[in-house]
């Protein structure tokens, strides 16, 4: 999905310089004192005495402090009584067990994100020279507190800390899904901990345009909603930058039949004509809503990725075209046109657009925002992501942690990239909590490119995010990472977008009156059955692994209600293949009495039929109990209102969460097998049976 080639232009910089040097193993200290901190600040030093936090504690800010320092000290006391039990209060005079948030004493040296934390018995001083700085060296502190048997505390140290990469995003994809208020409210709050300032918010119709009311969903975020997160969202140091596609990836707009026109493939609703100007102006409108959506906000992302029919049109002209300035030049004459549109926005402008950076364009187009590192996709595998390993080509490779680490890292170190850009593509549907590690691991390395190895990372992540009681997560991922890939293999998951089409049938119906059969099904999934019943065995264990963890209390718990829905779809789809397996074996023991005992006979297939209705009963519970959790964060998928009705139309991307418009993308191979028709034809056949023999 959306292989970005990046054009590389190198545009100056504000670089962050260290304050003063520390001595020791900067790299590891707080690690080896059991201290989880992401990302990991730049220079560290311990020593010296704790600070205990009890309820004299004050966070003492500037009498003439600004509304978002206040705003910092406000979180940092609310997050102490909520996490620590410990109530403080904001102040500006001294008192004797302080934590002094500054930015009266910061050293010059500092850039605006950067800050100085040092830790004393009677006092925790926070200097920084920005607003950022202040509330990063906040988070710093709030993942320095430790538990003892006086009470929390802090070791002493000293810090010096500040960013490899100014701009540290995440892409939020909500294409297929449209996440409630107060989700994303949490989500903001958790990228921000982490240090991530932009949230890259691709959209697409979850927001109600008014200039072209039909784009947006039902239930699509309006104007005031999109601002009130944006400003929201700024409080934390977040911007939101909206991705509204243009070229390509535009279904969500051209499927709708008054738009079809603007379409350079009459067939395909994909992508626009770059030649018609009614595509221009549609777009310009869109644009210049999301600006309006997010003020305050730098930069608009508008796509241009996977053009795929870029150059194919004849009728419009666009293969003629083409076929004189090549796709690259047509790329060039929709970027520079729209970056002219653009032009008085005050906007810098991202796209996806490197598949045609070479040839006619060999450099970016003036205006066109560039200087960015990508993080390696991490996939769009189903149901959870290939942390530890993917499989491409039937064959093991690095997983999704250890691509991002590898480019991430790098590119911080090397001082050349203003941004970096981890994406979380929805292709496959995953719930956006699935993506949380990755968004980690990213925020990590982009802040600092020395920063401990990814061992390191994978270890202190689970205990940062889920907190110290958490058990067996590597263990548990590992699970999930297996049970992903198990999932995608069975029925006809993979023809979707993968386009590996595998195909599972039912086994046969008895017929005639010797109930006659073909005995063909074991033979031929033998294999999968056995994979199966060693995947049956995994996902007990991961579901053991979760519940444990519900049981113990242990933070952001809704990830693992989450996780126990997907072990319980995986766990379902193994319990299906077992039970045509079995339900196979029940109708070759009814054909075996036949000659023997009607009776027997008709037991065996009443053996069938429950067999039948057990996994139909089951997969309806799975589902609902997936449906309601998920939902705890989500509008309904698809849904419809009393004002509007879901459009839905499939595009030539044929996405995994796109195949049906409600949240049944995840069980329609279940029910394209058809079991209900064979329950119902297995019946008619045992009426037939008894009235004719018992």
């Amino acid at each position: 999905m959306a292989a970005l080639k990046k054009w590389f232009i190198f545009v100056s910089m504000i670089f962050c310089l260290a304050g003063p040097g520390f001595a020791g193993d900067s790299a590891t200290e707080l690690y080896k004192a059991g201290i989880n901190v992401i990302p990991y600040p730049q220079e560290v030093k311990l020593g010296g005495e704790d600070f205990m936090l009890g309820t004299k504690t004050a966070i003492v800010v500037d009498k003439d402090a600004s509304e978002k320092d206040r705003f910092a000290a406000g979180e940092l006391a609310r997050c102490l009584e909520e996490d620590c039990g410990v109530a403080v209060r904001v102040t500006d005079v001294a008192a004797d067990s302080s934590i002094i948030l500054t930015r009266k004493t910061a050293p010059e040296k500092l850039c605006e994100q950067g800050y100085g934390l040092s830790v004393t018995p009677d006092k925790i001083t926070i200097e920084a020279k920005g607003e950022a700085g202040l509330f990063y060296g906040t988070q710093t502190l709030l993942q320095l507190i430790q538990s003892g048997g006086s009470g929390p505390y802090v070791k002493g140290m000293e810090i010096t800390d500040w960013p490899d990469i100014g701009q540290r995003a995440v892409h939020y994809d909500t294409k297929h899904h449209q996440d409630k208020a107060e989700y994303v409210r949490g989500f903001i709050r958790d990228l921000a901990h982490y240090k991530i300032n932009i949230l890259l918010w691709e959209w697409e119709d979850k927001f109600a345009y008014k200039s072209h009311p039909e784009v947006g969903a039902p239930g699509a975020f309006t104007m005031d909603e999109m601002q009130e997160l944006t400003r929201y969202a700024q409080k934390y140091h977040i911007q939101i930058v909206p991705l509204v596609q243009g070229l390509g990836h535009v279904s969500f707009i051209l499927k709708w039949p008054q738009n079809a026109h603007l379409r350079e493939i009459a067939a395909s609703n994909w992508q626009f004509c770059p030649l018609r100007d009614g595509g221009y102006e549609l777009l310009l409108d869109l644009w210049k809503e999301a600006i309006e959506a997010t003020p305050g906000s730098e930069y608009l992302h508008i796509g241009c990725d996977e053009t795929y029919e870029l150059g194919q049109g004849v009728e419009c002209g666009c293969k003629a075209k083409a076929d004189e300035i090549g796709k690259s030049g047509l790329m060039k004459i929709f970027l520079e046109r729209n970056i002219n549109n653009l032009s008085g926005t005050g906007r810098k402008i991202i796209t996806w657009s490197g598949a045609y950076g070479r040839g006619s364009i060999a450099k970016a187009p003036k205006g066109l925002f560039s200087n960015y590192v990508y993080d390696p996709n991490p996939g769009i595998e189903h149901l959870f992501l290939p942390y530890f390993y993917r499989i491409r080509k039937d064959k093991e490779i690095s997983g999704c942690l250890e691509n991002s680490y590898n480019t991430v890292s790098r590119a911080a170190a090397s001082g050349d990239y203003e941004m970096m850009i981890n994406t979380s593509w929805d292709d496959s549907g995953l719930h956006n909590q699935v993506w949380m590690m990755t968004f980690a691991n990213s925020a990590e390395f982009s802040w600092s490119g020395k920063a401990p190895g990814l061992d390191e990372f994978i270890d202190k992540y689970f205990t940062n995010y889920y907190g110290p009681k958490v058990k067996d997560m590597r263990e548990l991922w590992q699970l999930f990472n297996d049970g992903a890939y198990y999932y995608m293999d069975t029925f006809e998951r993979k023809v979707w977008h993968w386009g590996d089409v595998g195909k599972t049938h039912l086994p046969d119906l008895p017929r005639d009156d010797s109930l006659e059969y073909d005995p063909f099904w074991r033979r031929q999934y033998k294999e999968i059955v056995e994979r199966s019943k060693e995947q049956l065995k995994k996902m007990d264990r991961a579901l053991a692994i979760c519940r444990t963890n519900l049981e113990l209390g242990v933070k952001h718990s809704y990830d693992f209600e989450i996780f126990v829905t997907i072990g319980e779809l995986i766990k379902h789809t193994c319990q299906t293949y077992l039970d045509l397996a079995e339900l196979e074996g029940a109708i070759t023991e009814a054909h075996r009495q036949r000659f023997v005992s009607h009776t027997a006979a008709y037991e065996a297939m009443e053996q069938a039929a429950g067999i039948v209705e057990k996994n139909l009963a089951e997969r309806d519970k799975v589902f609902t109990e997936l449906v309601a959790v998920w939902e705890k964060a989500r509008l309904p998928k698809g849904m419809s209102t009393a004002d509007k009705k879901f459009f839905h139309r499939q595009d030539r991307a044929r996405h995994f969460a796109f195949r049906r418009a409600d949240m049944t993308y995840l069980i329609c191979d279940e029910q394209m097998l058809g079991l209900e028709d064979y329950l119902k034809k297995l019946r008619e056949y045992m009426d037939w049976y008894k009235k004719t023999y018992l």
